[in-house]
């Protein structure tokens, strides 16, 4: 292995740190490295060719008052397969609230566990005064690797070999003054990106279209009734899904300034609305009361739409009598009783049916891109440690038969959101790889394991070992090698940029 040091962030974070969630697996990095011909146990296979990139929040300074596991500052990790080897990158997105916070040694905004008025300084999001981190979510659009913050923000630029960031995207200065949220989606077959943005001015969320060559190329008003906290939409090869969730700022409260949720006596509402429409275009369907933090996929039934995604049977679960815990408990799995479910819009009559497609406790579910937005069949999701933010294992579901297929890693070992790699050639939905990352406690190391994604039951195929221990993380992405500039340069100058 070929280890190059070429980064290191200053951390006024305490070296006895005992915080649950900047301890143990979610310890941080504060070093950067760039790292080549990583040691491969096993053998990877030499049609797996492209980068698993993912993002997560990874604190450097203390809290003001109070940490949450979503406040801290964007890094992502990368591990690139290619001819059978593998190389890893790791970065910070260099972020102004970074930048800024780097420079005075200390946090300068509010956490989402915090009262914004006690941030130093003016900044982003739907709930405002937070600091731009970033560190939600990750995709490839247009060559360039996009990081995105929940509370809407910038999307920041990576180069997705180097890491380097690249400033912040403009659209041509047309970029959105409400910012982006997490979870864009990216439409292979067009090119196109398809947004969303929320925030406590009227008319609360808007919609958006980049198109392949980078250009906003469509942005329109999706009025609700007031301000909602939405994480997540879905498309279909003609249609946009945003929705309007119960579970959102008690309006009252929100008038003192106080941002507190809570799930509100209303029914879940879905916006369906063509991918070029405007407000009037949109057809509303209800559904029963929940919250839904991510959608696996969605697609066009004949006269019906079928979204897929993981219901919340508690949205709101009791807090426990362990104060330090409390407001860990929107976390976990088995307290938030999430469940793969689907909900069927009928477009000629305007009804809706659900049904629970499984009891167990999944979340966070993949699927093979090349199917987003059309007719598909696997979800790979993960498991949960019971009560923790801790991902223990993955499942596959297949959403036709019912069939479940698992993997479960060893007790004391965690991995990252799995992304679904086609191999080159494919010619099957689950013919390709699953990758992530795990974090091993036990043996205080990391690796990137690949599976063969038609049969994970059977552990991993080959394991790739990192160069430090990483932070438990979430969202990822695959990017085929077709996809990236200067994929098939051998040299990578830009490398060398800290």
């Amino acid at each position: 292995m070929d280890i190059e040091l070429v980064g290191r962030a200053l951390t006024t974070l305490p070296e006895d740190d005992d915080h649950p969630y900047r301890s143990g697996p979610w310890r941080p990095q504060v070093e950067e490295f760039r790292a080549d011909d990583l040691e491969v146990i096993g053998d990877l296979p030499t049609d797996l060719d492209g980068v698993y990139l993912r993002n997560t929040e990874n604190p450097v300074h203390p809290a003001i008052q109070r940490y949450h596991p979503f406040d801290g500052d964007g890094m992502v990790h990368m591990v690139g397969f290619r001819d059978g080897k593998a190389f890893y990158r790791n970065r910070f997105v260099r972020t102004a609230g970074f930048e800024a916070e780097q420079d005075a040694g200390r946090s300068l905004w509010a956490g989402i566990a915090e009262d914004p008025r006690i941030a130093e300084r003016e900044g982003w999001g739907a709930r405002g005064r937070m600091k731009d981190a970033s560190s939600t979510d990750i995709v490839v659009h247009a060559g360039q690797a996009l990081t995105s913050f929940y509370q809407c923000g910038d999307l920041y630029r990576l180069d997705p070999l180097t890491l380097q960031t690249m400033g912040r995207a403009t659209w041509d200065g047309r970029f959105p003054a409400e910012g982006v949220s997490a979870h864009p989606k990216v439409d292979d077959r067009t090119g196109e990106m398809l947004f969303f943005n929320y925030g406590k001015e009227a008319p609360y969320m808007h919609y958006g279209v980049v198109d392949a060559d980078n250009r906003l190329v469509h942005y329109t008003d999706i009025p609700l009734p007031g301000p909602r906290l939405p994480h997540d939409m879905a498309i279909t090869e003609h249609y946009a899904i945003l929705n309007d969730l119960p579970l959102h700022w008690d309006e009252d409260l929100l008038k003192k300034g106080v941002h507190a949720a809570r799930m509100h006596d209303a029914p879940t509402r879905f916006a369906v609305i063509p991918r070029r429409g405007t407000s009037s275009d949109i057809r509303w369907f209800e559904a029963a009361p929940t919250y839904v933090l991510h959608w696996t996929n969605a697609y066009e039934d004949g006269e019906e739409i079928v979204l897929e995604g993981f219901y919340q049977d508690n949205p709101v679960p009791d807090p426990p009598k362990e104060d330090r815990m409390r407001m860990f408990r929107y976390l976990a799995l088995d307290v938030m009783q999430t469940r793969l479910h689907r909900w069927r819009f009928d477009l000629r009559t305007g009804r809706t049916r659900e049904e629970h497609l499984r009891e167990e406790h999944t979340e966070f579910g993949m699927i093979n891109e090349g199917h987003l937005g059309r007719n598909y069949r696997y979800v790979y999701a993960a498991t949960a440690k019971p009560g923790w933010f801790l991902f223990d294992g993955l499942v596959k579901h297949d959403v036709k038969t019912g069939h479940d297929e698992r993997f479960a890693l060893e007790e004391g070992v965690f991995c990252s959101e799995t992304v679904m790699a086609p191999r080159v050639g494919a010619t099957a939905e689950d013919d390709g790889y699953l990758v992530t990352f795990t974090i091993d406690t036990n043996r205080d190391c990391s690796e990137a394991i690949v599976l063969d994604a038609a049969n994970p039951a059977d552990g991993p195929i080959a394991r790739v070992r990192l160069p430090q221990r990483i932070s438990s993380g979430t969202h990822a992405t695959w990017a085929s090698g077709e996809e990236i500039p200067g994929w098939f340069g051998v040299e990578r100058a830009a490398d060398a940029v800290t």
